[in-house]
């Protein structure tokens, strides 16, 4: 039996609010979300699985008729879904606020309850988040009802304000998989046996790396997984070493660069690092507007030789703070002599 396991689409969320590709992203979640499950439907997946957080926040009726409508149109796939801490229970039972698909079901009890489909001699367990935070570990100790079917848990947690999860959670639970969700980053517990799918796409600065959902599958021999990529794009980190030639004019020609041959559709955070010389000043404005930059941390120091500044400001402040800090050996003073010295060159006061 084929299955999909998706977790923390977040749809109605707004990606980077207030830069001018943050519409955009809210289209492409739904694009994802709506490309997975036409997947699971050519395919052919028995179950087709939601790790909670599929909104980004309580839904309103018309997103979850539009949700159902996706799930009605693969009829031959089971999709089964708990709430997550964002999307989580209040108020009347989303199963109860619309008429679902007869492929749809939901576990939105707060305590263990499970789905059985005798077709696909499989039973599918779980329970909903009925507040923002559980910080009991839950999960600790769930057990199968029994094994005449495989047995497959749905879950949402793994830090301690979530359902604390550790790998030894489900360790010998009998589960023949554990489809978790919560952690936004996609990685394997247990191999062939728990395994966070990820967001579908990634939904902050933080979020790098690959992002989509996890295809497997259960036969008499066990489970086994794949990992597959379907984000549209990706956060990525640039890093530019600056240096005494470096200029604004190449500066932007070296990040343009950069962002071309890793794909230009792709988010930047852009660390600059090295030293510049003494009087230039990039302007940081040009360079976002190069492209989708998310950030930029300007790391780069003023190229300067202490002795040749000792000469040239002789008599003056300058020379004075430099050396009564020289007298000291410490990390710290090293730190604040590196420090004051560029806040007093670039002050533009007179020295003398």
């Amino acid at each position: 039996m084929k299955f999909f396991h998706i977790a923390d689409v977040h749809l109605g969320a707004e990606p980077d609010k207030g830069y001018p590709w943050s519409t955009d992203r809210s289209r492409e979640i739904r694009e994802s979300f709506q490309y997975a499950v036409q997947q699971a439907g050519r395919e052919h997946a028995g179950l087709f699985l939601v790790a909670g957080d599929l909104f980004h926040r309580q839904p309103l009726v018309g997103e979850l008729k539009e949700v159902n409508a996706l799930f009605a149109s693969i009829p031959q796939t089971k999709v089964v879904l708990i709430a997550g801490n964002h999307d989580y229970i209040k108020g009347k039972p989303l199963r109860e606020r619309i008429k679902w698909a007869s492929n749809v079901f939901w576990l939105e009890g707060e305590k263990l309850e499970y789905t059985e489909f005798a077709d696909l001699g499989v039973r599918v367990y779980g329970f909903s988040y009925h507040s923002r935070e559980i910080r009991e570990a839950r999960y600790d100790n769930l057990r199968p009802k029994d094994f005449a079917y495989r047995n497959i848990l749905l879950a949402h947690g793994g830090d301690e304000t979530h359902i604390p999860i550790n790998k030894e959670t489900f360790l010998g639970s009998g589960f023949d998989y554990v489809a978790l969700g919560h952690i936004h980053k996609p990685h394997i517990v247990e191999k062939n046996r728990a395994a966070y799918a990820g967001s579908l796409e990634p939904l902050d600065k933080n979020e790098t790396g690959i992002h989509g959902y996890i295809q497997g599958e259960i036969t008499s021999q066990g489970t086994s997984l794949s990992f597959v990529p379907c984000a549209r794009r990706e956060y990525r980190g640039i890093r530019i070493q600056v240096k005494e030639t470096t200029t604004q004019f190449s500066l932007e020609n070296t990040l343009e660069k950069a962002m071309q041959d890793r794909g230009m559709q792709h988010l930047y955070c852009v660390t600059l690092e090295g030293s510049r010389a003494f009087g230039t000043e990039f302007l940081l404005d040009r360079l976002y507007a190069l492209g989708n930059v998310r950030e930029i941390q300007d790391n780069t120091r003023l190229a300067y030789s202490v002795e040749m500044l000792k000469e040239k400001y002789r008599g003056s402040i300058l020379e004075t703070y430099i050396r009564l800090l020289e007298q000291e050996k410490g990390e710290e003073e090293e730190m604040a002599l590196t420090y004051g010295i560029e806040a007093l060159l670039e002050s533009g006061e007179e020295l003398a």
